[in-house]
C-alpha cells in the first residue's frame, strides 16, 4: 500500500487511510473481474469454464461490497451513484439536468465561468 501513497504517510489521518485501503481494493477486485472474464473466454474446457465463471461471480460481488463501503463512507460517491446508477433513461454521461459534474462541482467551490458570479454553494447532505 505505501508504494501507492502520493503523500508521506504520516500525514495522512486514518480515514484518508482506510479510504486508500478501500480504493485499492476496488482496483484489485475489478482487476480479477477482468482477469476471470478473460479467462472464462479463453478456456475451452467447460468444467473449468464454469469454476471460473464461479470466481469472476464472487469478484463482482467483492467488488460490489467494496464499492457500497465507500459510498457509505464518501457523501461524494454517495451523490455521484446516486445520480448516475440504475437509471431507465438512455442518457449516461449527464442524466437530468444535462450540466457536466465537473461544472456543479466548480460552482460548489465557488468557482464560476469567466463573466459570471459563482452561486454560493449549498450544504452537502449527510451521508445516510
Amino acid at each position: 500500500m505505501a508504494a501507492s501513497l502520493r503523500e508521506a504517510r504520516e500525514e495522512l489521518p486514518p480515514r484518508t487511510m482506510e479510504m486508500h485501503r478501500a480504493l485499492l481494493s476496488l482496483i484489485e477486485e475489478l482487476e480479477a473481474v477482468d482477469w476471470y472474464a478473460q479467462r472464462v473466454a479463453a478456456s475451452r474446457d467447460d468444467a473449468l469454464k464454469q469454476v471460473l465463471s464461479h470466481s469472476l461471480e464472487e469478484e463482482k460481488e467483492h467488488a460490489c461490497m467494496t464499492l457500497e463501503w465507500i459510498r457509505r463512507n464518501d457523501s461524494g460517491f454517495h451523490d455521484s451513484l446516486r445520480r448516475f446508477l440504475f437509471r431507465d433513461d438512455e442518457e449516461i454521461a449527464h442524466p437530468g439536468d444535462g450540466a457536466p459534474a465537473h461544472a456543479r462541482l466548480d460552482e460548489s467551490l465557488g468557482m464560476a465561468p469567466p463573466g459570471r458570479a459563482a452561486a454560493p454553494a449549498p450544504p452537502r447532505p449527510r451521508c445516510p
